[in-house]
């Protein structure tokens, strides 16, 4: 399970370095807010909103609506709040699967951070009885296969199988069933994006300062200097180079 201490304590921490390594959060970013098509909106809720990249993407999109976003960590909205800037923009320091959502909204949407939630189809239950009748919620997540290089190289390095937060997340299968159990029209789709780093430590450096730790690894690995040299070896003799998968899938569920 996701320990959400954890996450939060994460995101807090590297609140203001993110944005030095969330290329492919802001690549996802990208892609989603294509997947909103020519619709007006009035009433908008981002979940997860971090230091703001996609609030900002759905404000320049929609410049006449109300968008709420809401983030687990006061650090990371600090830095939104900084960066957006704009009245037109409540943020929110909240847990987005305990939130009260009183309101409306035309448009529910998240970028990369439901894969963190602990029960993703209650969450999607009460979020769909936040919409309007034929809104939707869109929203982007990470899969299973997202560090898969890294999960065989550190069980290759242990000898033993190992845990790492990725190999947790739904599946697609897994996560279109779940939105097909609550919203009456659903679509998912399926990208991989693949990003070289430098180094092994640049890659650990990565997930650090994106949340994407989460739990497992903390607990099962001292990063020695020999640690990463040895593990890095196994990963460039397996793979040729310091290469990181992310599977991500882009939801639709229209109420």
């Amino acid at each position: 399970m996701v320990n959400k201490k954890i996450i939060k304590e994460n995101f807090s921490k590297y609140a203001r370095d993110y944005d030095q390594h969330s290329r492919v959060q802001n690549i996802c970013a990208s892609i989603l807010i294509k997947e909103i098509n020519g619709d007006e909106f009035s009433n908008i809720l981002d979940i997860g909103c971090g230091t703001g990249n996609y609030t900002k993407l759905l404000r320049d999109k929609f410049p006449e609506a109300k968008i709420k976003a809401v983030d687990i960590s006061e650090e990371m909205v600090k830095v939104a709040k900084k960066k957006l800037g704009d009245k037109r923009v409540e943020l929110i320091v909240a847990d987005a699967e305990n939130l009260s959502l009183e309101e409306e909204f035309d448009l529910i949407s998240s970028n990369a951070s439901f894969q963190w939630f602990q029960d993703l189809e209650s969450d999607l239950i009460r979020y769909k009885e936040a919409l309007r009748r034929g809104g939707f919620i869109l929203f982007s997540t990470f899969g299973p296969k997202t560090f898969f290089q890294l999960h065989s190289c550190l069980e290759e390095f242990f000898g033993k199988p190992l845990s790492i937060s990725a190999s947790n997340f739904l599946n697609k299968k897994e996560v279109k069933e779940i939105l097909k159990g609550v919203f009456k029209e659903v679509e998912v789709k399926e990208e991989i994006c693949n990003q070289d780093y430098k180094s092994l430590l640049e890659l650990l450096e990565s997930l650090r300062c994106t949340g994407t730790r989460g739990n497992g690894l903390r607990r099962e690995i001292f990063w020695t200097p020999r640690t990463i040299a040895s593990i890095e070896e196994i990963y460039k003799k397996r793979f040729k180079s310091i290469v990181a998968t992310y599977q991500m899938f882009f939801c639709r569920g229209v109420k």
